[in-house]
């Protein structure tokens, strides 16, 4: 009579990690954005295009910006992950956790500009027709200011 508890403990706990496992979307695609007619200055997110790859261990984030093509790797276990941004003839580490919330990854990223800590969130997700919704807050660079949070969508392009 022990085992059957045993065995429905087991089952429960199948079904649970099931689910869970069931929340964290895959965001591989080559994705174009949504123009935004009401966003007001340089948009956010992942720029105009970026293509992803995603396994269950990592996401590759490849995008074309005005330094060029500029790719990251994010370990999806919270670890921390090492890339590099050349700037201006500088290599500027980033170092980034990602960690799901949900259907949601959350990436923040640290990195030191001409010595100065330099903080970046992002949040993934896809919204209910299927397109991914990029929220990213940054430091506001020319003003000083508050954070400057943006908010982008984009349609996959294949």
């Amino acid at each position: 009579m022990k085992r059957a508890p045993a065995v429905t403990t087991l089952a429960v706990a199948i079904l649970l990690s099931a689910a869970t496992a069931a929340q964290t979307p895959n965001f591989s695609g080559k994705w174009a954005l949504v123009p935004d007619p009401a966003a007001q200055g340089p948009g956010g997110g992942l720029g105009q295009a970026a293509v992803i790859k995603q396994d269950a261990a990592t996401m590759t984030v490849t995008r074309t910006t005005q330094m060029g093509e500029v790719t990251n790797v994010y370990k999806l276990d919270g670890s921390e992950s090492k890339n590099t941004l050349n700037f201006q003839g500088n290599a500027i580490d980033q170092i980034s956790k990602a960690k799901w919330d949900g259907g949601t990854l959350k990436v923040d990223t640290t990195m030191s500009f001409d010595g100065n800590p330099v903080n970046l969130t992002m949040a993934m997700s896809l919204d209910a027709s299927g397109n991914l919704v990029v929220v990213s807050t940054r430091p506001d660079f020319q003003g000083g200011g508050s954070p400057v949070t943006t908010k982008a969508t984009y349609k996959k392009a294949e």
